[in-house]
């Protein structure tokens, strides 16, 4: 008996050393990336071997651009329809993950997620889109540890460059390039609403979309961006 907890604790230590070397792991990337470009994210990764499946030879369109190359239009357009609240939490909205989870429970599903722009770059960084008990805990962690690290300006300029706008299509650059033919920094307050619209489901979309919903949506995002400043 006193062997087997001798062992329990062992690897209880272990497990604990581990998950400590982990989340130092995702220190230092996050800590690294404030100041250097990520190329690649862990569900470009994934989505990259999907792509593979069907397609030896698919690979990704992304092109990294500045902040500054980004139309500001599209960065309200990003905080009007994924974090109205961006700028004052401090990666966690929980009015909203409230607000999503009373809509999960009379939808009897996950229809609402809650989660904020820090949240939405802590798993494209480094999670999968695998659904786990643990991934939420993980992301949660992360996000802390980004919004210690990294100002609101460089949290939402990753997150533009890195967030999917098609299938195989990432980064604000390559969206406006596959979507309307112009470079990111020309896109209208229209344009940039309606890649907004986009972004909960963005394999659905191909250029020349305008589904009713993509319209109306559009209009609603229209409407908030004014009040939306960017940092």
């Amino acid at each position: 008996m006193k062997s087997l907890l001798r062992w329990t604790w062992r690897l209880l230590l272990l497990a604990l050393v581990a998950l400590t070397m982990l989340q130092f792991w995702f220190l230092v990337h996050i800590w690294y990336w404030n100041t250097h470009n990520p190329q690649t994210t862990a569900f470009m990764r994934y989505r990259l071997e999907i792509m593979r499946e069907d397609n030896p030879a698919a690979a990704l369109s992304h092109r990294w651009v500045p902040y500054g190359r980004i139309s500001g239009h599209l960065k309200r357009a990003a905080i009007a329809a994924e974090d109205s609240k961006f700028l004052r939490h401090r990666g966690f909205d929980w009015d909203g993950i409230r607000a999503a989870y009373e809509k999960n429970v009379r939808e009897g599903e996950i229809v609402s997620g809650g989660s904020t722009i820090t949240q939405q770059l802590a798993k494209n960084l480094f999670l999968s889109g695998e659904r786990a008990w643990w991934r939420k805990l993980q992301e949660a962690a992360i996000t802390a540890m980004i919004e210690t690290i990294m100002g609101k300006r460089r949290i939402l300029e990753i997150y533009l460059n890195v967030v999917e706008w098609g299938d195989g299509v990432f980064g604000a650059e390559a969206a406006a390039r596959y979507h309307f033919g112009i470079p990111a920094s020309m896109l209208s307050a229209e344009q940039s609403a309606r890649l907004a619209v986009m972004l909960p489901s963005p394999r659905r979309y191909g250029p020349g979309a305008n589904t009713p919903y993509l319209q109306r949506r559009t209009s609603t995002i229209l409407a908030r961006m004014p009040s939306a400043a960017p940092p």
